[in-house]
């Protein structure tokens, strides 16, 4: 009922064309309805009392539409309706018409008296300030409190329906309406209320509104600067209808409704109403346009499939979606990347044409876009636009970079297979699983130049992305790029005619040599790499020489070293050129898995030979064969300062401490055959090495034992040499040595001949053919010294072997003089037990034989009668004296080889 007397009011202010002001208030069981406008007129007196239609004026427009059949709901709350104007007031009641009826002798009609049909005048003038008032007489049971609460609700959906209207009073509160215009046809229309009151909605209520044209208004409620899409509403014709709507702005339209205007009439017209609704639409920023697209959904209704049908369409077929490019896009040409950021963005402007922004590209505007037919690419699409297309490398690492938040799990992995990635050598291919990263090359800055690195394929270092990693890309260091047998290949086929190609590929090593250098050994055969000398002259990197190389000194004149570029060392450094095997000091080549001596070192095949298998890695000083004869103090000193040699002097077994102990020599003397100063060992038959560098060359001076032929034959020599002068200890320790050697299997007898002269106990020099070995203890009284060689008492033998000399127990007999008291056990004889305490030893078993004086006839080597302390006969058994009895106590700890029985025999 408020309605229809709001678009009364609205429609006089219109006529009248002033701003509509209504003004509503109650008086006891009387509600008053003020307004602004055009006042009653009298073909609006005729339409209220006549056939319910409006009145027309001579132009064909409304004299007073408002005052049609809508009026007729002031019926549901009052009997008496008095319309008070400025131009005379009129007066409805039912009560007078039934008394009119009784008068003429008329019966009263079943439905009851026709109250809007009989007009009564009346003097009563509207509100002061307004033009027309509605005076309604409240039927009993009709709360009026209600009415005006109804009112408070309904007051701000009016002024937005109603524009002619600007203002409705309220009691003490009064609803305003204000419009501003915004860019792109947009007006903002506020709806306040003051002041606040218990009946009023909280807040101020905004719209955006948009006209398309005569026949339609959009709006839509704002709440902060953001559009709230309405969930569901109904058509506004140009109030409120029953036609449900789910549209997600609401629709004022002028639409041919039904006389009781709840309904459109059958066949009305509607698909216009959503021309120019995409204007609308872009008209919003663009991060709230996809909220007025309607989403899928059961429509409410045929009003509202036919609507909604209308508006996608209208959306579909119009430009209104923000493009990346800033540009606003036909759904049907756009396409959506999920998961687009801004960075994202700006890289695929130019790759995929109609891409939507950012703001568009989450999960949350997806349903909105499908329903205008966007497009949706996913990455496997993405990667299959990309192929082809041609970019900087460092165009490419931006795209790895913006593109890794996307790659959340293996399927978005798997695809971005195909995805481009670019190499160091200029070409682009298809995937990452069949490239090399190299995670310390670095990128643009970096200082390394991996451009022209073509033997691998080597992602591209300004491109290089962890992303790419994810994807099955391999990954690689600067030495494991350097390491690969396909560079060896490269290095081999380089015309060293072709200077141009040898740059080409030098470059690029070095650049990574520079890295690589610093991470471990390089391996040995990019000493073939060419590069230019001082003269331009392309040579092998390991026949160059850094300017300055201290390694120059100590070289032989002859030698085919030359000095390299200064330009070189000047645009990659020393090390790079180190690391390839240019010289500063000595260069340690190092081979993996080396199979036999293919390294091209000096003597490498008899180094070889004392290896039992192959090394894993070998590491070994290249061209110590090319040192001067007379620089070796020098060379010594270069090889010790250096860590990466130094560690290979303290390898016996490796090439480079075997090769300078075979062959470098100090004063003539080879290193082999010298001793530390602190090693005893062979004190007088070799001479310490003298150096300030000794105690890093552990290695290559000799052992303090036998480990070989060559020390096997040294210590023969020294051991016959006249001039040496070693002590009788030191003389036993070297024959023992010999003498274990022998019987390890170390020492091959076939490749040593015997001795011309063998040193004995007392330091002399003994003719081979009357010197005998010592091999029972009890003959070491027996022999005089000047004729006894020792070692030890197990080893004997086989001394006995190498030095080709008869062990004394084969070379002497001896036959016991006289009879001796017989002791049937040792622990029967008081001397013999008392020995043993003094000694810790247990006692021997066998037979004893105790003499006051012990004489043996010796023959063979030795002939004659000789007093002795002790004595074991051919039977075993032992002879001696009571002070004799400490020596025989001896063999039950120490036996010698050869006794019968071994335990009854003494050392």
């Amino acid at each position: 009922m408020l309605t229809e007397l709001a678009q009364n009011a609205a429609d006089a202010a219109a006529r009248a064309g002033i701003p509509g002001a209504m003004r509503i208030w109650l008086d006891g069981t009387r509600l008053h309805v003020a307004n602004t406008g055009a006042p009653l007129d009298q073909a609006g007196v005729q339409a209220l009392s006549a056939l319910r239609v409006s009145g027309k004026g001579t132009d064909g427009g409304p004299v007073v539409g408002r005052f049609g059949v809508g009026f007729t709901a002031v019926l549901s709350v009052s009997d008496e309706i008095e319309l008070r104007s400025s131009t005379g007031s009129i007066v409805f009641s039912a009560e007078r018409t039934r008394d009119e009826l009784h008068a003429a002798g008329l019966d009263e009609p079943e439905r009851g008296v026709p109250v809007l049909r009989l007009v009564w005048a009346t003097d009563t003038a509207p509100a002061p300030g307004f033009d027309s008032e509605v005076v309604l007489a409240l039927r009993p049971g009709v709360a009026g409190d209600e009415l005006l609460r109804q009112l408070a609700d309904d007051a701000p959906d009016l002024l937005l329906e109603l524009p002619a209207l600007t203002s409705i009073e309220l009691a003490d509160r009064t609803f305003t309406r204000s419009e501003r215009p915004l860019a792109d046809g947009l007006t903002e229309l506020r709806v306040g209320v003051a002041p606040q009151a218990p009946l009023a909605r909280e807040g101020e209520h905004t719209w955006w509104q948009y006209s398309t044209g005569p026949s339609a208004r959009w709006a839509v409620p704002v709440i902060d600067g953001r559009v709230r899409p309405v969930s569901a509403d109904v058509l506004r014709a140009p109030t409120r209808s029953d036609e449900e709507l789910s549209l997600p702005a609401i629709l004022i339209a002028d639409a041919a409704l039904q006389p009781d205007r709840r309904r459109l009439m059958p066949g009305a017209a509607l698909e216009h109403l959503a021309d120019g609704y995409a204007g609308f639409v872009a008209a919003l920023p663009e991060s709230q346009r996809l909220r007025l697209v309607p989403l899928p959904g059961f429509a409410r209704g045929e009003v509202d499939a036919a609507l909604r049908e209308a508006v996608l369409r209208e959306l579909t077929g119009n430009a209104w979606l923000p493009g990346a490019d800033g540009r606003d896009l036909v759904p049907g040409s756009a396409v959506v990347l999920p998961g687009l950021t801004a960075e994202l963005a700006e890289l695929l402007l130019e790759v995929i044409p109609g891409l939507l922004g950012p703001g568009l590209s989450t999960e949350r505007e997806a349903q909105a876009l499908s329903a205008v037919g966007v497009h949706r690419i996913g990455l496997a699409h993405l990667a299959e636009l990309l192929a082809g297309i041609h970019r900087e490398p460092l165009w490419w690492g931006r795209l790895y970079a913006a593109l890794e938040p996307l790659v959340v799990d293996s399927v978005a992995a798997e695809e971005l297979a195909a995805i481009p990635v670019p190499l160091t050598d200029g070409r682009t291919v298809t995937g990452p699983r069949t490239v090399v990263l190299g995670h310390d090359l670095g990128g643009v800055g970096s200082g390394v130049d991996a451009h022209g690195v073509h033997w691998i394929r080597l992602v591209h270092p300004d491109a290089a992305h962890r992303l790419l990693g994810r994807l099955g890309a391999g990954s690689a260091s600067a030495l494991d790029v350097l390491a690969d047998p396909a560079l060896r290949s490269a290095i081999e086929d380089v015309d060293l005619d072709d200077p141009t190609a040898a740059s080409e590929l030098a470059d690029p090593v070095l650049s990574l040599a520079a890295v690589a250098a610093a991470a471990g050994d390089l391996p040995g055969w990019l000493g073939q790499l060419p590069l230019p000398d001082a003269d331009g002259t392309l040579r092998a990197a390991d026949e160059l020489l850094l300017p300055g190389a201290p390694l120059a000194r100590v070289l032989a004149a002859d030698s085919p070293f030359g000095t390299v570029s200064s330009a070189l060392v000047e645009r990659f450094g020393e090390a790079a050129l180190r690391g390839v095997g240019v010289g500063w000091g000595f260069t340690v080549l190092r081979a993996d898995l080396p199979t036999g001596p293919e390294q091209d070192l000096d003597d490498e095949d008899a180094w070889w030979s004392t290896l039992e298998e192959d090394p894993e890695v070998l590491l070994a000083v290249r061209d110590l064969d090319l040192v001067d004869s007379g620089a070796w103090p020098d060379a010594l000193g270069l090889l010790a300062g250096e860590p990466a040699t130094a560690a290979l002097l303290s390898d016996r077994l490796g090439y480079t401490a075997w090769w300078l102990r075979r062959h470098a020599c100090l004063g003539g003397v080879r290193l082999g055959a010298m001793r530390r100063a602190d090693d005893r060992t062979f004190e007088g038959l070799l001479d310490v090495l003298e150096h300030p560098d000794a105690a890093a060359l552990s290695g290559v001076v000799a052992a303090d034992r036998v480990d070989g032929v060559e020390m096997a034959e040294l210590l023969l020599d020294r051991l016959a040499d006249p001039d040496r002068d070693p002590g009788p200890a030191v003389v036993a320790r070297a024959h023992r040595l010999l003498a274990e050697a022998t019987a390890s299997g170390i020492l091959d007898l076939d490749e040593l001949s015997p001795p011309a002269a063998v040193r004995t106990l007392s330091g002399q020099l003994a003719d081979p053919a009357e010197a005998v070995v010592l091999d029972r203890p009890w003959l070491a009284a027996a022999v005089p010294a000047e004729l006894l060689v020792v070692g030890d008492l197990p080893s004997a033998a086989g001394l006995a072997e190498l030095l080709d000399l008869p062990p004394a127990s084969q070379a002497i007999r001896g036959e016991v003089l006289g009879a001796g008291r017989r002791v049937s056990a040792w622990d029967r004889e008081p001397a013999a037990v008392l020995a043993h305490v003094a000694l810790g030893l247990p006692l021997p078993e066998g037979t004893l034989v105790v003499h006051d004086r012990l004489t043996v006839r010796l023959s063979g080597a030795v002939r004659g009668d000789i007093d002795l302390p002790w004595w074991v006969d051919e039977d075993g058994r032992t002879h001696c004296t009571e002070r004799g009895l400490l020596a025989g106590a001896e063999p039950a700890e120490r036996p010698c080889p050869g006794a019968e029985p071994a335990e009854r025999h003494a050392d």
